[in-house]
């Protein structure tokens, strides 16, 4: 064999990073970027729906506001009106009086006395919970001091979502649900337009106490899926990345084991780069003794 020919070998193979920039792969890195930029901003986008959770759902709920300028009658109940505190204007409708039983008030159970409250601005008619009592009989009582039409009055309080009907209890001639639906088919001089909540009256009436009513809580739980879906997106973006690295080491690899391959057959012996995972102790002719 000659000189030159062991000298020199035109199938001698370039590094992996002088691979890695020739047009081909350059061009593979760019949408390898492309796509894990994609991944990122949508982990960022998840990211953003899981804090978006812990906001605060009504920050003005403890401003006192008209009732009929936060909603209006026969419309759908907003989660961002829960606790809301309101005010409205008008009369309680004589008659239309009912107590509620297994009703709670700061964790001890009793009677609730409800009534409908006519709003003077628009004449809908508005469920409104005047007070607790330990007994049904003070709340039955408690009815009498409580002002009714022609009398107006000022009502102020907390706006509640109406609960739904439940027959649990009718079984023992009680009602314990505060549900509007179920108080409409109850009212004697009921017509026209309903609001689809309740009101927790804050004043109180003879032989009744304030049902305790606190602040709607301002901070939600941490979605944790959408936290897991962050992180799966960033998992995907380094994988687009390494997925490219490794395309381009396994063709350098290739290439190294082809001029092998071709310096074998012409009886050449190469000093080239150690490959992981590659065994060298081949059965190619230069190695045979």
């Amino acid at each position: 064999m000659s000189d030159s020919r062991s000298a020199q070998f035109d199938g001698l193979p370039e590094t992996m990073w002088v691979v890695a920039r020739r047009p081909k792969w350059i061009g593979m890195l760019v949408l390898a970027l492309v796509v894990a930029a994609i991944f990122a901003w949508l982990g960022h986008w998840q990211l953003d729906r899981s804090v978006e959770s812990l906001k605060p759902v009504n920050t003005g709920s403890e401003q006192v506001k008209s009732l009929n300028t936060v909603t209006s009658p026969q419309t759908v109940f907003r989660d961002r009106l829960t606790g809301q505190k309101v005010s409205v204007t008008g009369s309680f409708a004589a008659g239309d009086f009912r107590v509620l039983g297994n009703r709670y008030s700061d964790g001890k159970a009793g009677y609730w006395l409800t009534g409908r409250f006519v709003d003077r601005a628009n004449g809908a008619s508005l469920a409104v919970a005047l007070g607790w009592s330990a007994t049904e009989s003070d709340a039955r009582q408690a009815e009498s001091a409580v002002p009714t039409s022609p009398r107006t009055v000022t009502l102020e309080g907390r706006y509640l979502p109406t609960e739904s009907p439940d027959d649990g209890d009718y079984t023992k001639g009680q009602e314990t649900m505060m549900a509007v639906p179920e108080l409409i088919n109850q009212w004697t001089g009921f017509s026209g337009a309903v609001y689809t909540g309740y009101v927790v009256d804050h004043r109180s009436y003879a032989g009744l106490r304030d049902i305790y009513s606190p602040p709607p809580i301002d901070k939600r739980t941490l979605n944790w899926l959408n936290v897991f879906y962050a992180i799966e997106w960033v998992v995907f973006a380094g994988f687009a990345v390494f997925l490219w690295f490794r395309l381009v080491r396994d063709t350098w690899e290739r290439e190294i084991e082809e001029a092998e391959e071709e310096a074998a057959l012409l009886g050449i012996t190469l000093s080239l780069p150690p490959l992981s995972g590659v065994d060298r102790r081949s059965d190619h002719p230069a190695n045979e003794r």
